[in-house]
């Protein structure tokens, strides 16, 4: 659910693509490592409107300036680009009835100045992810829409991928990006940043710019009781543990920690599946703290959270009882996708071959017919 974030399923049968190490470095290139997550941990954050609702089930029309292609050919998309002097192509990915793809349409594509910036510099195209549908990708190759966002490790919704004109992806982003967050995200591609930096080291030096010019007032952590206690030892690669684990990264003086402990961790429905996690929080700039990962690596949370390419905060990691990753995400997660993300892992739904999203599909299903008989 990414920043750039990593599909569960799609290049191993159960396991996201994760493994903990001890990191190496000088005293010089860590200060440097130091200071780029604490200067990310400052980025533009997934803010989202006052009375959003993420378990309303929402239909998605894509905007209006959007490319109407029903051969789905994405190679002539890149055509139209081409001649149209445009640094390349945008896929939206998105799924019907999802509440972060309808409001990332309304809030961010629906902002005028981002629509222009956006038809300035690339054609459009909308998909939906379980699409049967036909398609050709940006290189020519015909493939099934749905086998595409597999391929492309889009299966969260929504989800950003940006080609240019030779058909290469430069960019991934998942989850809903807000106005601000996709402003910079566009200042990122407009100056191609990318052929020199990833988009996690853009926005540090984004952040670290802004911190120079800004005074900070930090606050501590929000405490919960559900959060487990040091030592910090996760090791379950000798001995599966009695529950799943979910691990949490957070900073100190976050917005968007501050409303994901308000709005999401206060939830009584949540508090209560959370009791069959283990349940470990930690700062991701904490470069004191010692710690055993679930796959037995000694590091420290902000080591940890370095190895995960997160770029934003907060970032949820789920693994079984036997320590394998099944689902991590620093996208934007409210109530209902936080009872979807526990529920995947609750059920193991990543052992049948289900993503998280084609869960959440069926999740969004079920309280639909629920809620049509009960009319």
């Amino acid at each position: 659910m990414a920043g750039e974030e990593r599909n569960p399923n799609a290049r191993r049968n159960v396991s996201v693509n994760y493994s903990m190490r001890r990191v190496r470095m000088n005293p010089k290139t860590w200060a440097s490592v130091l200071l780029s997550v604490f200067v990310i941990l400052c980025l533009p954050g997934g803010s989202i409107a006052d009375g959003f609702d993420d378990s309303q089930i929402k239909h998605i029309v894509y905007p209006e300036w959007f490319d109407e292609n029903p051969f789905s050919d994405l190679s002539e998309e890149l055509d139209t680009a081409r001649s149209g002097g445009k640094q390349g192509l945008m896929v939206l990915f998105t799924t019907e009835g999802c509440s972060y793809c309808h409001l990332f349409v309304r809030k961010s594509l629906g902002d005028p100045a981002l629509a222009s910036r956006v038809q300035q510099h690339f054609e459009s195209a909308g998909l939906e992810i379980f699409d049967d549908t036909e398609m050709t990708d940006p290189r020519g190759v015909s493939i099934p829409i749905k086998e595409f966002a597999v391929r492309e490790g889009a299966e969260f919704a929504p989800t950003l991928l940006f080609y240019d004109l030779d058909g290469e992806r430069i960019l991934k982003v998942v989850g809903y990006q807000s106005p601000d967050r996709f402003r910079a995200i566009l200042d990122y591609l407009s100056g191609q940043h990318y052929r020199t930096q990833s988009l996690r080291e853009y926005f540090a030096r984004r952040a670290e710019a802004e911190e120079e010019r800004t005074e900070r007032i930090v606050v501590g952590l929000r405490e919960d009781p559900l959060f487990g206690k040091p030592p910090y030892v996760l090791d379950r690669s000798a001995t599966p543990a009695k529950r799943p684990l979910l691990v949490i990264f957070e900073k100190a003086d976050s917005p968007e920690c501050e409303n994901f402990h308000t709005e999401v961790l206060a939830r009584d429905e949540v508090r209560d599946v959370l009791t069959q996690f283990e349940v470990m929080r930690f700062d991701a700039a904490d470069d004191k703290t010692s710690l055993v990962g679930p796959d037995g690596g000694m590091a420290t949370p902000a080591s940890w959270f370095v190895q995960t390419e997160f770029t934003r905060v907060p970032a949820l990691m789920f693994f079984n009882e036997e320590g394998v990753a099944v689902l991590q995400t620093d996208a934007l997660v409210l109530q209902q996708r936080m009872m979807n993300s526990l529920n995947y892992v609750l059920e193991r739904a990543y052992e049948r071959g289900w993503s998280y999203q084609r869960f959440a599909r069926s999740q969004a299903i079920a309280r639909q017919q629920t809620e049509q008989k009960g009319r």
